[in-house]
């Protein structure tokens, strides 16, 4: 398989499957350009080798067609301030317009396509639609792994039309080596920490890591079905009741193995759930009526303090509480400053999901950590243990 540093660009015009879904504000503004950022490297490579890029991307999920508020022109002033380079825009991904925007594109120019969801044969992986992409570049270069999950025409297709010169850029090369040397290759111990709301949404993950880890933390409203399934009185905490036997199942199959759950032993209530509700703490396990789980309690933020401290590698999918509101976000804090301070004695740190991203960046702790994931749905899916469509493409 050919690798960004194996090959030579030169002479060569580049189409380069990006990530490019970033927020923007009312004024089209883009308020996190976290994503734009990954990709920098690879398109740098492929403009001093003597190359040109030609960038195809998806933005929001636009229903009927072409909308103004999804189009990636928004996108192209912030994009040519990063590079140093007056982007071209072309206001199609497909078809004429296209094909003339990259038959005119000279070495060392950037061009932008449009918005790959104004076409419904994006999403559906259409092999005619994935030939028209084709035509637009010499060589094939897949760096979004937030979209590797997904079977469409740009993230899988259109790498059938490059049988040879095809390759993972280093957003996604180095992606997938961060998530291997959690899931494959860890030194040990090796701790996982799960949060968020629901259990039904990290099952998979949970089942998958209970064979490969040591411990695992539990924290965020999902601990709270835990509590319940050990007869634990939760009051109005969130619980999935359909999953308290799933949630017992996960425990004793921990036991069996030999891996250690840790749950939290206290809390930190609300008697509603707003910023501004009355708090006390207490016993996970004997909240009262009308109060509700909304963040880990002190002697657990300790609990898992040491835990993360004798850790080699760590990896932390969830919040432990609804950090969004700054009185319950004090053990999501915490957690974030176990693992940077983990990293710097010398450990290896994962993190990945939206909302552990989110809280990552939120304390201004993501250059502390060994590595944050761009992948949302496609890291989640990767540590189930799926085969990547996006991935599988590439590698064959």
């Amino acid at each position: 398989m050919k690798t960004m540093d194996s090959f030579s660009f030169a002479g060569k015009k580049a189409l380069i499957r990006v990530d490019f879904n970033v927020p923007l504000d009312d004024q089209f503004n883009i308020t996190d350009d976290t994503r734009i950022r990954g990709a920098l490297p690879t398109i740098q490579k492929i403009l001093s080798d003597g190359g040109a890029v030609i960038l195809m991307s998806h933005l929001g999920r636009p229903k009927n067609g072409p909308e103004d508020k999804f189009s990636l022109r928004h996108l192209v002033k912030h994009l040519s301030e990063l590079l140093s380079v007056n982007v071209l825009f072309a206001t199609d991904c497909v078809g004429d317009v296209a094909e003339s925007a990259s038959d005119t594109l000279k070495m060392g120019e950037v061009l932008l396509l449009e918005n790959l969801r104004f076409h419904k044969e994006e999403e559906a992986g259409d092999k005619g639609f994935s030939a028209q992409l084709a035509k637009l570049g010499d060589v094939y270069v897949n760096d979004a792994f937030g979209t590797a999950h997904r079977a469409h025409a740009s993230t899988t297709v259109v790498a059938d039309f490059f049988p040879v010169d095809k390759m993972f850029g280093y957003l996604l090369a180095k992606e997938i080596d961060s998530v291997d040397k959690v899931m494959k290759a860890a030194e040990r111990p090796l701790t996982a920490i799960m949060g968020g709301a629901k259990v039904s949404s990290k099952i998979s993950i949970i089942t998958n890591l209970i064979d490969s880890v040591d411990n695992i933390i539990i924290g965020g409203g999902m601990s709270y079905t835990f509590a319940k399934a050990l007869g634990g009185r939760v009051g109005n905490s969130l619980v999935e009741d359909d999953f308290l036997d799933t949630a017992k199942a996960i425990l004793e199959d921990a036991e069996k193995k030999g891996v250690k759950i840790y749950l939290p032993q206290d809390t930190v209530a609300g008697d509603a759930f707003d910023n501004n509700a009355n708090k006390q703490i207490c016993d996970t396990n004997i909240i009262p009526d009308g109060w509700l789980g909304l963040d880990i309690g002190p002697e657990t933020e300790k609990t898992y303090a040491a835990v993360i401290s004798a850790s080699q590698t760590i990896l932390w999918n969830g919040p432990m509480g609804v950090f969004e509101m700054e009185s319950f976000q004090h053990g999501t804090k915490a957690v974030a400053l176990s693992i940077a301070k983990a990293t710097k004695n010398g450990a290896f740190s994962l993190i990945g999901g939206g909302d552990s991203v989110a809280a990552i960046n939120k304390f201004e702790l993501a250059d502390e950590v060994s590595y944050v994931s761009t992948g949302g749905g496609a890291l989640l899916e990767y540590m189930e243990g799926k085969e990547l469509p996006g991935i599988k493409a590439i590698r064959g």
